[in-house]
């Protein structure tokens, strides 16, 4: 019985899962988009969406707090300089989730997730 958990277990202990999420979430954020599996696209755009969120705060706190989550601190400190500028009046919604093809292998539905 899954009822009322809104965590995606992904197939993973706990350690794993976070870890995973971590390096999706620096990953798009470096790149602009990557291309994953449709679940954990889903679980991803949570973690991305307050990234920006706290950039777009950009008080020493949310730059604290992104930075114990982000593995790059370079990265962190683009985020914090252009989030304002791209996402001022953007309430919420900074990703885009496209389906692509299945996966070869196994027949997992891939996705290409995006900023906007």
């Amino acid at each position: 019985m899954r009822h009322r958990c809104k965590v995606a277990l992904l197939g993973k202990p706990a350690d794993q899962r976070k870890a995973l999420l971590r390096a999706l979430t620096t990953q798009l954020i470096r790149h602009g988009q990557i291309q994953t599996t449709k679940t954990r696209a889903k679980a991803v755009r949570k973690q991305v969406d307050h990234m920006i969120t706290l950039a777009k705060d950009g008080s020493v706190a949310a730059r604290r707090k992104a930075l114990g989550y982000i593995y790059d601190k370079t990265l962190v400190h683009t985020l914090f300089n252009e989030a304002k500028d791209r996402y001022g009046n953007r309430n919420g919604g900074y990703t885009r989730i496209a389906r692509t093809i299945r996966r070869r292998g196994d027949n997992a539905e891939m996705a290409i997730i995006e900023l906007v």
